[in-house]
């Protein structure tokens, strides 16, 4: 058995599609790790305020509906007022004990593919200010929510090293959390990661939230950075992320394999580095080129 759990603060300002994310989120660390979610107990903090109610009950129809389309059924869960809303699962899964992705199993020539755009933390703070219409949250949003489930089966049946989720590291540090437990580098090519163009505006304007911050500072010494990956990239590859995609970590023999079967699901299938048995840095971890 694997058991995970996550919540957090409204990520959108539709309660429904807040319930809906904070699902496909929750159901992320257990697809990463191989596992097939098979129950979810439900975790919600709200206002003890009537007129909230009906907010907290659109929050918890997109949670149900997510689960649902995962298949996994919520069997109980637990509530407690709180002047901010809150809202997660905590999920079980199982898996074969010979077969769970941990983050020590990247190999060298590993090719290192991710499903999933980069900069929803940069855009959610955008739309924090007004500074974003409704055309790139709502591409944010379904991003969001989209569940990491079908990759996840596809990566199963291909057969990769080793799997991650994107999320509150951002893919700079969720990808040195692999490199470090595997003893391992990596080569990363700036112009192949996927960001949304939203992002990519706002980054550009200094629209940037607090934990991408913390990341660029905590993970800063790690990672050297080719004079030619501009500073807007560097700072939405450490973009802090909700609900993000997975970090796939394949033998390059199956690499256009994996891709192919993803693509013919519409799943970003973004070759975006390699894993190499040496640094390129004397004492760092990832070295980005463009």
């Amino acid at each position: 058995m694997v058991f995970t759990a996550d919540f957090f603060t409204p990520i959108v300002d539709d309660p429904y599609w807040f319930g809906a994310v904070a699902a496909a989120n929750s159901l992320s660390d257990i697809y990463a790790m191989g596992a097939k979610p098979v129950a979810a107990l439900n975790i919600a903090l709200f206002p003890g305020k009537k007129d909230f109610f009906p907010s907290l009950k659109k929050i918890m129809q997109g949670g149900i509906d997510k689960m649902n389309e995962a298949g996994v059924p919520i069997i109980g869960g637990h509530t407690i007022k709180d002047n901010e809303p809150k809202f997660g699962f905590a999920l079980l899964g199982l898996i074969h004990p010979d077969k769970i992705y941990d983050n020590s199993k990247a190999r060298p020539g590993d090719a290192i593919i991710l499903t999933k755009k980069i900069g929803t933390g940069i855009v959610a703070t955008g739309v924090k200010a007004k500074l974003c219409d409704d055309t790139p949250i709502k591409e944010m949003t379904e991003s969001m929510a989209a569940l990491n489930k079908r990759a996840g089966e596809i990566m199963l049946e291909v057969g990769v090293s080793t799997a991650t989720d994107i999320t509150g590291f951002g893919l700079i540090g969720h990808l040195y959390e692999v490199l470090s437990a595997s003893n391992r580098y990596a080569r990363l090519n700036a112009s192949h990661v996927p960001f949304f163009d939203e992002a990519v505006k706002l980054a550009d304007m200094v629209i940037v939230p607090g934990g991408t911050v913390d990341n660029s500072k905590y993970y800063g010494p790690h990672v050297s950075w080719s004079t030619d990956v501009s500073d807007d990239e560097r700072v939405l590859m450490n973009d802090a992320q909700t609900s993000g995609g997975l970090l796939i970590f394949v033998p390059a023999e199956k690499k256009d394999k994996l891709v192919k079967a993803l693509s013919e699901e519409n799943i970003i299938a973004a070759h975006i580095g390699d894993i190499v048995d040496e640094p390129l840095e004397s004492g760092k971890r990832i070295y980005v080129e463009r």
